[in-house]
C-alpha cells in the first residue's frame, strides 16, 4: 500500500549533490530536453475523463498537473534570465495552488500547454547549454525561504520537478489500470 508521502514525492524529494559535477548538469540537461516529449507521449492519449482525474486522492488533477508544469518552467525559466542577467536577485514566488484552481488549469486543454512545455524547454535547453562555470554559479533568492539558489542548483530542481510530476502522472495511470509500464 502506497503512502500519502510516497504518493506525494514518488521519485524521493529534490536532494541537491554537493558538488555538482559537470556530469550532473549534462544529465540533467538531458532530463529537461527530453521531458516535453515524453510528457505528450504519456498525456496526449488520455480522454478528458482521465485527465480529470486525481494524480492522488486530494490532489490535482491530470490535466491541472500539467497546466501546473507549464506555468511552473516558465517561472522557472524567468528565474534563470533574472539570475544571469542581474545580481543575485530576489525572484517573485507565486501561489502553486491559487493559480492551479484558476479556470485554465481546470478546464482548459492540456494541448496549449504541451505546446508550452515544449516551447519553454527549446528555449531553456539552448540556454543552459550555452553556460559557461561562472553562468553556472550565479543566483537567485528564493523569498519564501530566503534562500540562495543557484543556476546549477536550479537546473537539478527542475530536472526534478520534470520527473517529479511524470512519475505522478504515470503512477495515477496504474493505479487506475490504464497503463502498465
Amino acid at each position: 500500500m502506497e503512502t500519502l508521502e510516497s504518493q506525494k514525492y514518488p521519485v524521493g524529494q529534490f536532494v541537491c549533490p554537493d558538488p555538482i559535477t559537470s556530469k550532473h548538469l549534462e544529465n540533467w540537461i538531458d532530463v529537461l530536453d527530453k521531458f516535453p516529449k515524453r510528457l505528450n507521449g504519456i498525456v496526449q492519449p488520455l480522454t478528458d475523463f482521465q485527465l480529470d482525474t486525481e494524480y492522488r486522492p486530494g490532489g490535482w488533477t491530470i490535466r491541472q498537473l500539467v497546466h501546473h508544469i507549464a506555468d511552473s518552467h516558465h517561472h522557472s525559466y524567468t528565474r534563470f534570465k533574472w539570475s544571469l542577467t542581474e545580481d543575485n536577485p530576489i525572484i517573485k514566488a507565486y501561489d502553486q495552488d491559487a493559480w492551479s484552481n484558476l479556470e485554465d488549469a481546470i478546464k482548459a486543454p492540456v494541448s496549449m500547454s504541451l505546446m508550452h512545455i515544449e516551447a519553454v524547454h527549446k528555449r531553456l535547453v539552448y540556454l543552459l547549454k550555452s553556460l559557461n562555470e561562472e553562468d553556472f554559479n550565479k543566483s537567485f533568492i528564493h523569498p519564501e525561504s530566503n534562500r540562495t539558489i543557484t543556476v546549477k542548483e536550479n537546473i537539478g530542481n527542475y530536472a526534478w520537478h520534470s520527473s517529479h510530476h511524470y512519475a505522478h502522472i504515470v503512477k495515477a495511470l496504474e493505479r487506475k489500470g490504464w497503463i502498465t509500464l
